[in-house]
């Protein structure tokens, strides 16, 4: 049913198949609404079209998606005989089908139209991977809180991952913080650079120390980071990992 997605992911693809169609209308509305880019493939070819979902008509059964600009390719998307779909929602993988693809306008402009598929594929991404950052020299997070709180204050890394930061709040100065959002954050990545953005507490543990003393551990994930500060992210993963190898290699 999903033949361009054969990846091990997908093996057990039944497992995430959303069959309601209430759900199916509410993640694409869900894409839509946040403009979420959709790879398009053209079954038995490597064409790819990116394409976003302009509108979900329920009382139609129509979705909307947009054409690409070059004509050609709207040519041979339209002959097709199958599409697949891939796109992400909330870190969340959405892959749907349609055996029939048509020419339409929306709003005046050239679009193409799908009925609504019966069914989609949501498979929730595996955890981010993480990596520990140094102890001895700490990876610092910098948090705009209000003044009654201390001002703009720094907190250690534990680790850091493509999803977000672990940090070590040991004054407890953020208190029962899940759920909240923190703006504006600085992350300084040490040979990389500064990372800008928002964090979301989304856990929190409290961990007691060999000397009684305690040390919470707040889980954050990054809210709207930028696609240039994620690549900043990424870069000091992969300094960390081959620093992190070169020490085992030295070990053996």
């Amino acid at each position: 049913m999903y033949p361009h997605f054969q990846d091990a992911e997908l093996e057990n693809w039944h497992d995430f198949e959303v069959e309601s169609r209430k759900e199916i209308l509410s993640l694409l509305r869900g894409i839509g609404g946040k403009n979420q880019l959709i790879r398009m493939l053209i079954q038995g070819e490597s064409d790819v079209c990116v394409t976003s979902i302009l509108e979900v008509d329920d009382q139609l059964d129509t979705v909307y998606l947009d054409c690409s600009i070059d004509r050609e390719q709207n040519k041979r998307i339209l002959a097709s005989r199958r599409l697949s779909f891939e796109t992400t929602l909330d870190k969340v993988r959405i892959l749907f089908a349609a055996d029939r693809i048509e020419a339409a306008t929306f709003e005046g402009n050239p679009a193409f139209k799908i009925a609504v598929p019966p069914t989609l594929i949501r498979l929730q991404r595996r955890e981010y991977y993480r990596i520990s950052t140094p102890v001895t020299n700490p990876v610092r997070v910098l948090i705009p809180l209000p003044e009654e709180l201390g001002g703009s204050t720094t907190f250690p890394l534990a680790d850091i991952s493509c999803g977000g930061i672990a940090i070590l709040d040991n004054k407890m100065i953020l208190g029962d913080a899940i759920g909240r959002n923190y703006l504006d954050c600085k992350i300084d990545l040490p040979e990389i650079g500064q990372v800008a953005t928002s964090l979301q507490i989304r856990n929190s543990l409290d961990l007691t120390l060999l000397n009684n003393k305690t040390n919470r551990r707040l889980g954050c994930e990054f809210v709207n980071i930028s696609r240039g500060m994620l690549s900043y992210v990424q870069r000091y993963i992969t300094k960390l990992e081959r620093e992190r190898n070169a020490r085992i290699a030295g070990l053996g």
